[in-house]
């Protein structure tokens, strides 16, 4: 067995004002979304995802993936955003076990209506309290930890998907597909 590598007391006090800064960061987009919009996060993530997608269309395995979640995480969401309107689901034609969700008129009015607050709230709890030089170093010191976590995230995603494919294999395909124009995407500077 490897030998524990501790933090040092300045590793350990940079590790607790990180932690505790991303806590409060997402606790306070959360509540900020949930108030003015009535939607968590999660939601508003899928919703720009597949604005910013050619037709405003994604397969759900591709949708997951993007947006960081479980399949069956973003699969409750999706429910929830279909329930709403604000997406629709249609089996794939080439691979019936696969699905696409594709953004509404009304998900798109949403997430249009949902974006100034979001930005604004990001700007404000994130970016104004930064110096330019300070949000390039943070551009720097992210990619780095996601440089660093994207091996062994991409590992447990290929195994999380195998154990999700061998499932879909015994489920009946979903419903039929559903078409429609696409519109224009809420800007990248949205999200």
């Amino acid at each position: 067995m490897p030998m524990t590598r501790w933090l040092s007391d300045e590793e350990q006090r940079v590790w607790r004002s990180f932690s505790a800064a991303i806590d409060m960061l997402k606790g306070h987009v959360e509540t900020q979304l949930q108030q003015e919009s009535g939607m968590p996060h999660t939601y508003y993530e899928v919703l720009v995802i597949l604005s910013e997608t050619p037709g405003h269309t994604l397969r759900m395995s591709e949708l997951a993936e993007q947006s960081r979640s479980s399949r069956s995480r973003l699969s409750h969401a999706v429910a929830r955003l279909e329930a709403s309107g604000w997406v629709e689901r249609s089996s794939c034609d080439v691979d019936k076990r696969g699905a696409w969700a594709r953004l509404t008129p009304a998900g798109m009015a949403a997430l249009e209506t949902a974006a100034p607050g979001h930005v604004g709230a990001v700007r404000q709890a994130l970016f104004d309290q930064l110096t330019p030089e300070q949000v390039r170093v943070l551009g720097e010191i992210s990619d780095a930890i996601v440089g660093g976590l994207a091996v062994p995230c991409a590992k447990a995603k290929a195994e999380e998907l195998a154990a999700c494919t061998e499932a879909d294999a015994r489920l009946p395909a979903e419903s039929p597909a559903h078409t429609g124009e696409p519109h224009a995407s809420v800007p990248t500077s949205a999200r």
